[in-house]
């Protein structure tokens, strides 16, 4: 009868250790480069507080980026630490994502509802945008540019303002074309997305 005690204080005790060992599992810590989202239309997050079922309904979301936000900190961005000609997962950390509710046409090509990864060959007068099959990269090591499946090349723009943070905005430049809005430092490129 001991015994069985004895044994049986064991093993919950162990049980107890086990319990407090996962339990233990420490929270990342938070991160320099913050993760956000743009939506189109960029109120879709909050389309619960529209007044009418009506309003609702315009404000569901059609397209949604989400991707993390470096700091410039005084670096010299483009041309230096993103080198001209190479990839960059615009961003930081996990590879910058596009999810497309519905089926759209970018670069001419028809593309299926779904979600892909975005990748940017920078030059210093264009951007070439890529959409990607393989997700939740991080970075650029994942990426294999055999799995791109549409490209778009646009002419940058500068900023009057320096623009601290990695920024994406989404916004309807005319019927049914959305324009996908990338800034940093003192770049600016809008990528064409046809909605349908």
């Amino acid at each position: 009868m001991k015994t069985q005690k004895l044994l049986t204080t064991i093993s919950l005790s162990f049980v107890m250790l086990i319990s407090l060992n996962v339990n233990a599992q420490e929270f990342d810590k938070m991160d320099n480069s913050t993760m956000d989202r743009a939506y189109y239309p960029s109120n879709a997050p909050k389309r619960t507080f529209e007044k009418t079922d009506e309003a609702k309904k315009l404000a569901e979301p059609k397209i949604r980026v989400t991707y993390s936000r470096p700091a410039k900190k005084g670096r010299e961005v483009f041309g230096k630490l993103l080198k001209f000609g190479k990839a960059w997962r615009v961003g930081a950390n996990e590879s910058t994502e596009i999810l497309f509710v519905n089926d759209v046409t970018f670069g001419g090509k028809d593309i299926k509802a779904g979600r892909y990864s975005v990748i940017i060959i920078p030059t210093e007068n264009e951007w070439t945008l890529k959409l990607n099959t393989e997700l939740d990269g991080w970075g650029n090591y994942g990426y294999d540019e055999t799995k791109d499946i549409a490209s778009v090349s646009v002419p940058v723009t500068k900023s009057d303002k320096e623009i601290e943070n990695l920024s994406i905005a989404l916004y309807k430049a005319s019927e049914n074309t959305v324009n996908l809005k990338i800034g940093w430092d003192t770049t600016i490129a809008e990528f064409p997305i046809t909605v349908k």
